[in-house]
């Protein structure tokens, strides 16, 4: 269900992505070839924001939002101006750093969310070139990235905490009016300095818009603002989140809406990537994208490198952040981990430049990455788990090996290859020549022939009474069997001929593979389904329309206990809302009542929120959504026997967009949300 629900979405991305490219599919593939071949990118996030370092009153949890989440006036934050004198700044340095890395190209911060400009503006005297420093960074990182062969990137904030005329002001901001505010002028001031960005700085590669999600930004503006970008620069990239649609953290762009040229997963890797569209996964190396001198939380470089490695498999791209100090130097946990990955891609890049998705659905071992060659193609195993017996076993291709060897190894001896069935069995060294990742390269001639197990699909991963299987493979001429047993097994001729969908009736595991002239030409699949044993409906009478809800104010990182707080308001909604809510930062709400439901079967209910929530049925915690985070959406299945059954959802909200809503599906009946027909408290 959950890979069916990630088609859909990236079906979605599909269609947007479609309605936002300029020209023909052509002359798109010509302008992304840079960029899909890159694969590895550097991100900066640089600002004013350094100065404090995260800290501030005490607290020491903030990064590039240190204005807003820790309530600075604006007249407070204008004084970290005479304090921004980055003199141990060297661009040659920083864009060295990334080439050695292995990095194709860079992205920085050109304007953040503060409006402080990070380059020489003639829209505004909040910029670099009024400090101390009196020197325009982005002229020197652009003469640098020319020199050493990396493609120069702008990030640039739509959102402006600064600007008079952008709106909305913050929540906390009382003293700072919104007088005579034109959101149209704001417009204009931001285009005059994408302008500046894209005449005075040479070709730019991407220009990455972030700050798109406040109700001022539409999707007629983003659009607009697309076209503008790109008659500047007719070549230039720009990413999803210059349009309105864009799907919180998973990147994604909702149906129908304009997408830009690549989505933009944020701090998460898609499970089965974006399969058919272009994605770019962005990822802080610790837990700020500004710098935090507290934050000591660093990924490994064996993290990062394995992340680079799964997202290539993927047919992404990473774009790795490093958050520099305000003397313009990056942290030393950084340069380590830049210089770790360096080391590594010096003796793999070619197993990552370029590649294609893997073209395989399991890699127990590790993750795949593909290339044409002349005359054939080339499998790149990335081998995390080294196998304990020295034989590597590669399912699902039926190519004849040319020749096995590990990449790393400049004299590339060949490794003896065996087939048995649809798998290859290399017979590699007793210990890996990395640890981290050994990439061991299978090469093969003429037109890829690779098998996938069969997919088993069914509308739910639980059942109550009955549900329907179904099994599939895109592969021409095979036969799939199958077995369905208490646990996961191998299947082989003496398994069912599947002739269409089954039922199942009880907790079981179905296992499928594929045949062909009766040997097996795929790998088996497994796919173990919960029995859930419905909850016994509630004996209540005299209910009425709607449910209860208690609202309260205060700062909150995680779901607070409502037992102990005082409650600010509180009364009856005829649905699951935050209408009643006093102020749109800092509150909790909890609503509580009866849901009805119509018959005896299995439910999905999903629960979508920005901050945190959680749900409860019938007293039982069935969803846990709890923390800060953007709007992010999580279900769970169960039975239910048909009537009342007591319902309860806390929602925490901390700072920005807030957001809460509560779905249901059943099988037979789509998703939709949970109306006031269904809701009912004493």
């Amino acid at each position: 269900m959950k890979r069916l629900l990630f088609l859909i979405l990236f079906s979605f991305f599909l269609i947007s992505c479609s309605f936002a490219q300029k020209g023909t599919t052509t002359q798109h593939d010509t302008q992304m070839k840079w960029w899909r071949e890159a694969r590895f990118g550097m991100f900066i996030h640089w600002g004013l924001y350094s100065v404090p370092a995260g800290t501030w009153n005490e607290k020491t949890g903030y990064g590039e939002w240190i204005r807003t989440s820790a309530e600075i006036p604006l007249e407070t934050y204008e004084q970290f101006m005479p304090r921004f004198n980055p003199v141990g700044f060297n661009a040659d340095e920083w864009v060295k750093a990334a080439r050695d890395a292995g990095m194709r190209y860079i992205v920085i911060t050109s304007k953040h969310h503060d409006g402080f400009c990070m380059f020489d503006t003639k829209q505004t005297d909040f910029n670099i070139m009024k400090t101390p420093f009196k020197r325009d960074p982005m002229k020197e990182l652009a003469v640098a990235c020319e020199k050493y062969g990396l493609k120069f990137c702008f990030y640039y904030s739509i959102m402006d905490w600064h600007h008079p005329d952008y709106l909305p002001r913050r929540e906390w901001e009382k003293d700072r009016t919104v007088g005579d505010a034109d959101y149209n002028k704001y417009v204009a001031y931001m285009k005059a300095e994408l302008k500046e960005l894209l005449t005075q700085y040479g070709n730019i590669g991407v220009l990455w818009f972030d700050g798109e999600w406040e109700p001022t930004w539409n999707q007629t503006r983003g659009l607009d603002l697309y076209n503008y970008v790109k008659g500047l620069q007719p070549s230039i990239l720009v990413n999803n989140r210059v349009g309105a649609g864009r799907l919180d953290m998973e990147g994604l762009t909702k149906q129908g809406m304009f997408g830009g040229d690549f989505g933009t997963p944020e701090q998460q890797i898609p499970p089965t990537g974006l399969p058919g569209t272009d994605w770019e996964t962005c990822m802080t190396m610790n837990d700020h994208w500004g710098y935090n001198s507290n934050d000591k939380n660093f990924k490994s470089s064996k993290e990062i490198i394995r992340m680079l490695v799964d997202i290539a498999s993927k047919g992404g791209n990473y774009l790795l952040n490093v958050g520099p100090t305000s003397l313009g130097t990056f942290p030393r946990e950084s340069i380590d981990r830049l210089r770790d990955i360096g080391k590594w891609m010096e003796l793999n890049s070619e197993s990552v430049y370029g590649t294609n998705a893997s073209p395989f659905v399991s890699t127990p071992w590790g993750r795949c990455t593909m290339k044409s060659v002349k005359g054939g193609f080339r499998l790149y195993l990335h081998v995390f788990n080294w196998p304990a017996n020295s034989q590597l076993l590669v399912g699902g291709c039926l190519n004849k090996v040319n020749k096995a060897f590990i990449l790393s190894d400049k004299n590339h001896p060949a490794l003896k290859t065996v087939r048995v069935d649809d798998a290859i069995i290399i017979s590699v060294p007793s210990a890996p020549p990395d640890s981290i990742n050994t990439v061991v390269v299978l090469d093969f001639k003429g037109a890829p022939d690779f098998t996938d197990p069969p997919e088993i699909s069914a509308a739910f991963s639980s059942l109550v009474d009955s549900l329907k299987i179904t099994l599939s493979s895109p592969r021409p001429k095979v036969e799939i069997r199958f077995v369905v047993s208490d646990t996961v097994k191998q299947v082989d001729m003496g398994g069912v001929l599947y002739q269409g969908p089954f039922n199942l009736y009880n907790e079981y595991v179905v296992n499928a593979r594929c045949f062909r002239d009766g040997k097996p030409v795929s790998g088996t699949s497994s796919r173990r389904f919960e029995l859930k044993v419905p909850y016994a409906a509630r004996a209540v009478s005299e209910l009425k329309p709607g449910l209860s809800y208690r609202y309260f104010e205060g700062e909150w990182d995680n779901m607070p206990n409502f037992k102990k707080l005082q409650q600010w308001v509180f009364g009856t909604v005829d649905t699951l809302t935050l209408a009643p809510k006093k102020r749109n930062e800092n509150f909790a709400m909890y609503f509580f009542g009866y849901i009805k439901v119509p018959k005896r079967t299995l439910y999905k209910f999903t629960l979508s929120s920005d901050d945190g929530s959680k749900l409860f049925i019938d007293d039982r915690l069935m969803i846990n959504n709890d923390g800060l985070h953007s709007m992010l959406e999580k279900g769970m299945e169960t039975g239910l026997n048909a009537g009342y059954h007591a319902i309860r959802v806390e929602y925490l909200q901390r700072t920005g967009s807030a957001g809460l809503e509560l779905y249901i599906e059943s099988p037979g009946v789509p998703k939709k949300l949970v109306t006031k027909e269904m809701l009912f408290h004493e």
